[in-house]
């Protein structure tokens, strides 16, 4: 966040108020605020990350490979993302061979027949990367690929980063030893000075005349906490910064897939990545399964997050589904090996597969759904279909919380999960839709949420309905257990986009937090462990309120939105309570509902935060127009 000193809020402010009110432009609003008083406890898991393969959120976003199609993939028009390389009067031609590959999983791989070549007119293919390949200076990036030959008078293979604009080599290395059986190959390509830039390919290229067959060709920067196979650094800092206490996996459509044998299989996508034969996504383009089940959870792991684990249950986006009964119960055993990989210990059979995979600790789990937004399942077999995994996951799992993906009439879930994706008006109407809410139901999941306004992330009038809807949230996280906004990524290249109005934006270079993502970060930083007796009075149609503390620090957290565009006068009373003079004011506003932050221009709208002085058991503010902001008092 970027801070600003202020010394003069709560004075200004107060004059300011005055003045509005004497011109008779807007009343003061009143708000009566018991600390004293807790109301209930907060749920500790309310705001967490909801992602799934859509907008190149994985490959070409979040999972850091680096090349595009790295198990060669081809179709009528070609090898998507692959092109020769003849250098000079080199000459070659390559072609997918359906006959050869590295596994069971991979029996295909690119074969490239060089029919001349030399050390200085070498031939080969290259790569064009995820929108280019972003390099820095004096960096590593570490490689590898499946390799064999027609025989070992091909020689050695030269890999290389080469850029796009002078056509020179910024990084080489050199394979040797490849024969006539696959095998893998590593190699490390280390930039010198440069101009960072995504401007880049990797050639992979041979000087002598034979037959090279290649798959699974793969290329990572330096990662998040330097796992192997691992995460962008910018991306994963981005999240850290929401404080997410959950991760809700693998995603909704994407565990569905279009067609059942689309779905996410999470048995096709651990062990090595030799043996992950990939899987359409239902966004219209191949998913390379890097990440993984075991993936998701070392994510989980980085971030301190829970895992909320969303099982396949039998229902895919093209209408199909399985009957609840004996053809249900391989998916119902299929979901209780994955409890099983994630949660058991190294003498189950699939606790041992986990270990096997190099993560000997059992995983704390919490949650599970049971499928995703089956209230479009038109064949209405999801009761059924929900009572057999219940049945089955509590006989062994009676700890677990078992999520429902929509309203059950025959039983009463432990939680529910609600989806909302409406325009700003629509949250400011419904802001306190939650208030009105029966306490005797299941609990609620609020997996998916957004208000869509901004393309191809939210604007300020989106981040202004969210944080509206967010304060609802707050005021009832009694009764609301979690909380996660989607979509959370979105790749801004021209294609990288499948779903309007996504959090966070990127592209290989860089990445940015919409004003939206602003508002997240600023409601899940400052979050207490109770709600607390309140009173708005006086207020307008577009102010919105929340506020908790934290009984260990003593601290009040006072959440204000102004979604109107004129200020906003509010007078705070704190009656019996005793605040420090001084109050930190964290807010974030703009000038008009479309102001928002871009690639080229990521901090336009971004949190101030500012001190206030002279605070009091009663004291006033100015909230300007399209303003959210959060002011944290410290109580003695």
């Amino acid at each position: 966040m970027r801070k600003k000193t202020f010394a003069g809020v709560l004075a200004i402010t107060a004059f300011a108020a005055s003045a509005i009110v004497a011109s008779g432009q807007t009343t003061p609003a009143t708000l009566t605020l018991h600390p004293d008083q807790p109301v209930a406890a907060v749920s500790p898991t309310l705001y967490g990350l909801m992602t799934e393969e859509i907008n190149y959120s994985y490959d070409g976003g979040l999972y850091a490979e680096m090349v595009r199609n790295r198990t060669l993939r081809g179709d009528w028009s070609g090898i998507g993302y692959w092109y020769l390389v003849e250098g000079g009067n080199a000459r070659a031609k390559m072609e997918v061979d359906g006959f050869t590959g590295p596994s069971a999983a991979l029996p295909k791989s690119l074969k490239i027949e060089i029919e001349q070549a030399d050390a200085r007119n070498q031939a080969g293919v290259l790569n064009v990367g995820w929108w280019g390949m972003a390099l820095h200076h004096d960096t590593e990036y570490k490689g590898s690929f499946y390799a064999k030959a027609d025989s070992a008078s091909l020689g050695p293979i030269t890999v290389s980063l080469v850029n796009d604009i002078t056509g020179k080599a910024v990084a080489t290395s050199t394979v040797s030893g490849i024969g006539a059986d696959w095998k893998q190959f590593n190699f490390a390509l280390k930039t010198g000075a440069l101009e960072p830039s995504a401007t880049n390919h990797l050639v992979i290229s041979a000087g002598h005349a034979g037959t090279l067959w290649l798959q699974l060709v793969s290329l990572f920067p330096p990662t998040y906490h330097n796992r192997a196979n691992g995460n962008r650094i910018d991306l994963m800092d981005k999240l850290a910064a929401m404080h997410p206490a959950f991760l809700r996996l693998p995603g909704g459509n994407y565990l569905e897939g279009d067609h059942i044998n689309e779905r996410f299989e999470w048995k096709k996508t651990i062990g090595p990545m030799v043996d992950r034969p990939t899987h359409r996504s239902p966004w219209n383009y191949q998913s390379s399964d890097g990440m993984g089940l075991l993936e998701f959870l070392e994510w989980c792991e980085d971030l301190h997050m829970q895992p909320v684990l969303a099982v396949y249950a039998g229902y895919s986006l093209a209408q199909e589904h399985v009957n609840p009964g004996p053809d249900l119960e391989p998916y119902v055993q299929d979901a209780l090996d994955e409890l099983q990989y994630v949660t058991g210990g190294a003498d189950t059979k699939w606790g041992a597969e986990r270990v096997k995979d190099g993560h000997p600790a059992p995983f704390k789990l919490t949650y599970v759904e049971i499928g995703n937004e089956d209230m479009f399942d038109k064949s209405g077999s999801y009761e059924g279909r929900y009572a057999q995994f219940y049945k089955a996951i509590k006989a062994k799992y009676p700890q677990l919380q078992l999520i429902s993906t929509m309203p059950l009439k025959n039983m009463k879930p432990d939680v529910q999960d609600d989806h909302y994706y409406v325009r700003a008006t629509q949250n400011f109407a419904d802001a306190s839709h939650y208030d009105k809410v029966d306490r005797n139901g299941p609990k609620i999941f609020v997996g998916e949420w957004a208000t869509r306004e901004g393309s191809p992330t939210p604007n300020m009038g989106a981040a202004l309905g969210d944080a509206a809807w967010m304060t609802g949230l707050e005021r009832n996280s009694d009764l609301i257990v979690m909380a996660s906004y989607a979509p959370l990524l979105v790749n801004v290249n021209p294609g990288g986009m499948q779903w309007e109005t996504d959090l966070i934006g990127y592209n290989a270079m860089k990445s940015y937090g919409s004003p939206a993502y602003y508002a997240q970060v600023m409601f899940a930083s400052y979050l207490g462990d109770h709600t607390v007796a309140s009173k708005l009075e006086n207020a307008g149609p577009k102010l919105f309120y929340s506020a908790t503390i934290n009984t260990a620090k003593k601290q009040l957290y006072l959440k204000l939105v102004n979604a109107s565009s004129d200020p906003q006068p509010i007078q705070i009373a704190l009656p019996g309570a005793q605040p420090k003079a001084m109050a930190k004011l964290i807010r974030l506003s703009a000038p008009d509902t479309q102001t928002t932050n871009s690639i080229d221009d990521p901090n336009r709208l971004v949190p101030v935060e500012s001190p206030v002085h002279d605070v009091s058991s009663s004291f006033s503010l100015i909230l300007p127009g399209y303003s959210i902001q959060v002011l944290q008092i410290d109580l003695q």
